[in-house]
């Protein structure tokens, strides 16, 4: 049993604790990072998690809901931060960073894959700076020595200026608009989620837009022409923020087709998949996982090692 359960929430952070003999534990919500999507509610085998909804503002946009956590139910698996995209959460144990389902392997860890060749760069351009919706780029230029430039345009010696393209990585949900909009392709990104969004017109009201005010990437969802919303998979992230606030049962349908994670073999992963994702995805984990066990069964068997 816990000595103690804690939970404190200020503008920035929701924190809650748990103090036991030995261990203390702790789960943090950045509120800043955090865009109010579904994706750890889903997965969290607990239930643990909710999504508080609020009406509509004074200028009638929508309010992206909040995230709370029960600090009785939660036990500090740390799915819910190895699911987020945008890198909200923190969990420690005893405060160092530590994920109890990373260390066991029995979640995987989501795959960013972005590269960057600054070599492409021009020293006047920061597009990729500007198009990114979560302010996660910087863009500087340096001499040879490696001094910062504030001023290019006052520079004679721009050829042997050194173009620098820092990403935080770790919180980028890869919607790749850094990349479309970078005019030299220095900038690679492979996307973590896959999927279908889709809006449908016929129960899409008239004027209604809940879902574009919520949307933490610009370009994946706007409007058109008809007054009505649409969605642009290429930007989408599949967080699942505009399916939380809108309003029409049926009007907006989102599915994730591929889930980009470390390799891994577990129920736990199996469980959370089969509530994130199409029936398809989860299928084929299963299959790879059966594969994996025909094999093991053989090596034992014959002995020796397949490859």
């Amino acid at each position: 049993m816990p000595m103690n359960l804690l939970k404190t929430e200020t503008e920035d952070e929701l924190k809650i604790e748990r103090l036991m003999y030995a261990k203390r534990y702790s789960l943090a919500l950045d509120k800043d990072l955090c865009v109010d999507c579904e994706l750890c509610k889903v997965i969290c085998p607990r239930e643990a998690i909710k999504i508080v909804k609020f009406s509509k503002g004074a200028d009638e946009k929508a309010v992206r809901p909040a995230i709370d956590v029960d600090e009785h139910k939660c036990h500090y698996c740390g799915m819910c931060e190895l699911i987020c995209p945008f890198g909200a959460f923190e969990t420690k144990i005893d405060g160092k960073r530590m994920i109890p389902v990373a260390e066991t392997e029995s979640f995987p860890r989501l795959l960013r894959r972005i590269e960057v060749d600054s070599s492409k760069c021009d020293v006047d351009c920061v597009e990729c700076e500007k198009a990114c919706p979560l302010n996660l780029i910087k863009v500087s230029v340096r001499t040879p020595e490696g001094e910062e430039v504030k001023d290019i345009e006052s520079r004679s010696d721009k050829e042997s200026l050194k173009v620098s393209v820092d990403i935080k990585k770790e919180l980028c949900p890869c919607c790749r608009l850094c990349e479309m909009k970078c005019p030299a392709g220095a900038i690679r990104v492979n996307k973590i989620f896959h999927g279908i969004i889709k809006i449908n017109q016929d129960r899409c009201p008239v004027g209604c837009q809940d879902c574009l005010d919520v949307c933490p990437i610009t370009g994946a969802l706007y409007l058109f022409h008809n007054g009505k919303v649409d969605a642009n998979d290429l930007y989408c992230v599949f967080c699942g923020a505009c399916k939380v606030v809108c309003p029409v049962e049926g009007a907006l349908e989102l599915q994730r087709k591929i889930i980009r994670h470390t390799p891994v073999s577990s129920g736990a992963w199996i469980k959370a998949l089969e509530k994130l994702a199409s029936v398809r995805e989860t299928s084929k984990e299963l299959g790879t996982k059966r594969l994996g066990k025909a094999f093991d069964s053989v090596e034992k068997r014959l002995g020796w090692r397949t490859k």
